[in-house]
């Protein structure tokens, strides 16, 4: 009986260790099977496509790039302090123009290169400080823009650096073919495509989201460069008074009564 007991449980560890080591090699061929992860995937195209991936990780890490700094630079604390322009004003107001001069150079942004620019032509009168608070205003707004525009010249160029990853993959894939004389199944071509089709899903990643903030901070620029402008204007509120008093035209002296024609 004791033997008998001994032959069942080594036959009952023989049958334990022959189903692990099946279920290992059923384990092992599924896995050799499987599809491919994202990165085989990425490096499975060569080296240019290798390239092309970088291509656009560069520039994803320059679009987050440009993205914080926007989002740090275009406060309406940077763009325009706060009191500044009731600070010109006043000392407009009591003829101090030194201390608004030495107020905007202390606290440098675009509301104060803008209101610098109207104090330097103040000799000029209203239309020269105008004038220059209007040109100052369209190069300032015009340095935003032209820092803005990099995320839609981003947004513009990954869906075509996706595009070429695309059709040379493509290209790859036929030549496969043309390689084997058309013996290749569709497996073989079903994995060239979708080993192209990871470039095009990478420059759509990076250019969605370029292209939206693009517009949100267009729009940003847009209403700060107004208000600035307003401001400005504001804050010379009083020389334009001060204009428009001198100009001011009097009243016509009366006219002399008609003589009646007596000696």
């Amino acid at each position: 009986m004791r033997q008998i007991l001994i032959k069942s449980s080594t036959a009952m560890s023989i049958l334990c260790v022959a189903t692990t080591v099946l279920a290992q090699g059923t384990s092992s061929a599924e896995s050799e099977s499987a599809p491919q992860g994202f990165f085989s995937i990425i490096f499975s195209g060569g080296i240019v496509g290798l390239l092309i991936v970088l291509l656009l990780f560069a520039l994803s890490l320059t679009a987050a790039y440009l993205v914080f700094e926007h989002i740090m630079t275009l406060r309406r604390t940077e763009i325009m302090p706060e009191g500044l322009g009731d600070q010109v004003r006043e000392s407009l107001s009591a003829g101090r123009v030194a201390e608004a001069d030495q107020a905007c150079r202390q606290q440098p942004s675009f509301l104060s290169f803008v209101l610098l620019n109207g104090l330097a032509e103040l000799d000029g009168g209203w239309t020269a400080v105008e004038k220059a608070l209007e040109d100052a205003t369209a190069e300032q707004s015009a340095r935003l823009f032209r820092k803005i525009e990099y995320l839609s010249v981003i947004g513009n160029i990954a869906p075509m650096v996706g595009l070429l990853g695309t059709v040379t993959g493509m290209i790859f894939a036929f030549q496969q073919v043309a390689s084997t004389q058309g013996s290749a199944g569709a497996a073989d071509l079903a994995e060239g495509i979708y080993q192209a089709l990871v470039t095009t899903v990478g420059g759509l990643i990076v250019a969605i989201p370029c292209l939206g903030a693009f517009a949100v901070f267009r729009n940003r620029v847009d209403q700060l460069v107004a208000e600035a402008a307003y401001t400005a204007q504001h804050a010379f509120a009083p020389l334009k008074r001060r204009r428009g008093a001198k100009q001011k035209p009097q009243a016509a002296a009366p006219p002399p009564p008609p003589s009646d024609g007596g000696p």
